[in-house]
């Protein structure tokens, strides 16, 4: 028997419309470390997105190297599968494997290849019970950009059918391997066909570009669970209680509020999930939203915002959301006049306006979109849309400087 813990999308780095997000992080770090001992976990699987950003500050690799050393402390039979996910860089996922191999630590980022060929016996982990018996094989398969999949010819999506062909091979193999009473289990960082998304959630939609939706079918019945990252909401697929998304550990805008954040606990026994269950992470900060539902005039907004309650704890983050009958310069001053000595942390300020009796985003769905990303998301999903590749590291640290200037300076001609 061996137990599983699956989780993905940490986003570690990640800033909250100019929040820093450490506490948070730090938090459900915490929690995690005490659940896999408490569970007596032998394997956590991580699908993808560890970072928020390709270039990762170095507190946040701190953050997440302190984590790998004390679990593996902790729990001396651990194993840690890692796969690299959209956002990751998958070099520099991967630059420290030497040592953490050493702390039971596996990670896949890069799909290589011998004599030209997908090197599949790469990406196939052997995942031990706590007598140190392989008890399953794990197909661990990083994001795949364009190179990484067999060439397919199809009239359909190639993109799609190149990952369907890459996961059948990789099967094809780890069942050549396997031994008798052994799970397959596969990992991927993916947007599966028929997977929810929140009808505003813009945190992850425009990041996979034009790339099209992978079929479920991909994973067979012959893999005893699939644990998938990349959509933060944590479901099943298609309805398949063993093919599923861990989802996000914290929200990442204000459309995943409404989610159940948490990780899933998946047990193998000789060769089938025997339970599959999932585990909620309390959160450390809620968010909140002015009206609950539709906009209301600043009038409205501006008595809500008094009768705010008292909070206890961490401060929410808070959206507001204002029906307008034409631009008011003053209505930011008005809003953060209104929360003096109220304990939440303002977040945004959408505005919207009436028009011939109903009521008109003042923005496309597009834009609203732009709320949900951070400037360096905003200039990679540009920059993927234009030249059909992702934006590289340089280019990246290049913007990530120009903005920091930026920013700086805006707050220097602000004293």
């Amino acid at each position: 028997m061996i137990r599983i813990l699956h989780t993905a999308d940490w986003h570690l780095g990640q800033t909250f419309f100019g929040y820093d997000r450490v506490e948070e992080h730090a938090h459900f770090l915490d929690w995690l470390a005490r659940e896999l001992k408490e569970n007596e976990i032998d394997v956590l699987l991580i699908a993808g997105d560890v970072f928020d950003v390709s270039n990762p500050s170095a507190a946040s690799q701190r953050m997440f190297y302190r984590f790998i050393r004390r679990v593996t402390t902790e729990n001396p039979q651990l194993q840690l599968v890692i796969v690299a996910g959209n956002h990751d860089s998958a070099a520099r996922l991967e630059a420290p494997l030497p040592l953490l191999q050493e702390m039971r630590t596996d990670i896949k980022g890069i799909v290589r290849r011998r004599d030209g060929e997908i090197d599949y016996d790469d990406l196939i982990v052997e995942l031990k019970n706590r007598s140190g018996e392989v008890e399953a094989l794990c197909l661990a398969v990083p994001f795949l950009r364009q190179g990484d999949y067999p060439v397919v010819v199809t009239d359909g999506n190639p993109y799609a059918e190149g990952v369907k062909e890459l996961y059948t091979r990789l099967q094809n193999r780890a069942m050549e391997r396997r031994k008798k009473d052994q799970a397959i289990v596969a990992v991927g960082h993916l947007q599966a066909t028929g997977s929810e998304i929140a009808e505003r959630d813009f945190s992850e939609r425009t990041i996979i570009g034009g790339l099209e939706c992978v079929s479920p079918d991909t994973f067979t019945e012959q893999i005893a669970y699939t644990a998938l990252g990349h959509i933060h909401k944590a479901q099943r697929v298609s309805g398949r209680e063993n093919v599923r998304y861990a989802g996000s550990p914290i929200p990442m805008s204000f459309a995943e509020k409404h989610y159940h954040h948490g990780v899933v606990m998946v047990t193998l026994d000789e060769g089938c999930a025997v339970d599959i269950r999932r585990i909620e992470c309390p959160q450390l900060i809620s968010l909140v939203s002015v009206p609950v539902g539709d906009p209301a005039s600043p009038e409205k907004i501006i008595e809500m915002l008094r009768d705010l309650p008292e909070v206890e704890g961490e401060a929410p983050y808070l959206e507001i959301k204002v029906l307008l009958e034409e631009p008011e310069p003053m209505l930011r001053q008005e809003i953060e006049d209104a929360l003096v000595g109220k304990k939440y942390r303002l977040a945004r300020i959408i505005s919207a306006y009436r028009q011939e009796g109903r009521v008109e985003k003042e923005v496309d769905d597009w834009k609203r979109g732009l709320q949900e990303m951070s400037p360096l998301q905003i200039a990679q999903s540009a920059f993927e849309k234009v030249y059909q590749t992702e934006m590289s590291a340089e280019l990246t640290d290049l913007f990530q400087e120009a903005y920091i200037s930026a920013t700086r300076k805006e707050e220097e001609e602000g004293e």
